[in-house]
């Protein structure tokens, strides 16, 4: 019990260090770009938004949602809610190395992180890249559906790139990391938007910029504090 206290203790304060670093980005850098976004936004019709940068973003609009107001409310709302995503992919990232008999040790820390990043942000974004409010989306149950899909194929062909070597596994992940994309991500006929598409561009590089930081971090803090000796087959 003490073992599992001790690994659960890692993954919550490793993933909350990582969620921090990444709230300052958003704080500092995204914030400001989805502000200036909602003035375009105020010209269009009312459309309800989700503007996390680790999920796809939602328009369809309730004037009785609740949302967290301008200032220190939002402010901390931003830390919280990244704070709460760093635990949750910390604890992913974990169960995964756990499930897989597999060791995160501070000279490999990285490479898990970057993997996590090109899983779950980078391979998703290919299609439904970070969204800024105003601007067009499609039906955001198909949305997640891709979105997760995307994760679980690009997941599963990382860990045959790294573990199943042969020709046929390295076929296998081939076909996964390509699938989603040639399915293709949910699209909208409406492509008009009044954000600048400098803007928006500028939002989806900044926002993966913030991922890549915080999985990196993440994988980072894994490897140095994760206990080695939990798992059976050291990596």
């Amino acid at each position: 019990r003490i073992m599992i206290a001790r690994v659960l203790l890692a993954v919550l304060l490793c993933g909350i260090a990582a969620g921090f670093a990444m709230g300052v980005i958003q704080h500092v850098r995204l914030t400001p770009i989805i502000q200036h976004a909602e003035t375009f936004e105020t010209a269009q019709a009312p459309a309800a938004h989700s503007h996390d940068a680790n999920t796809p973003a939602e328009h369809h609009h309730d004037e009785n949602a609740w949302a967290p107001a301008a200032g220190i409310e939002r402010t901390l709302f931003t830390y919280g809610a990244s704070m709460l995503t760093g635990a949750g992919f910390a604890a992913l990232l974990a169960g995964v190395a756990l499930v897989g008999s597999a060791n995160i040790t501070p000279t490999n820390g990285w490479i898990w992180g970057l993997c996590g990043f090109l899983a779950v942000s980078l391979s998703p974004a290919a299609g439904l890249p970070p969204e800024l409010p105003g601007m067009p989306s499609t039906d955001v149950t198909m949305r997640q559906f891709w979105w997760l899909g995307t994760i679980v194929s690009t997941s599963a062909a990382l860990w045959l790139l790294a573990f199943k070597r042969q020709p046929l596994g390295l076929l296998a992940a081939l076909v996964l990391l390509l699938l989603p994309h040639a399915i293709g991500a949910p699209s909208t006929s409406d492509h008009a938007s009044r954000v600048p598409a400098l803007l928006a561009a500028q939002f989806v590089a900044l926002s993966l910029g913030a991922n890549a930081v915080m999985w990196l971090i993440i994988g980072t803090l894994l490897g140095r504090f994760l206990p080695q000796h939990d798992l059976d087959t050291p990596q």
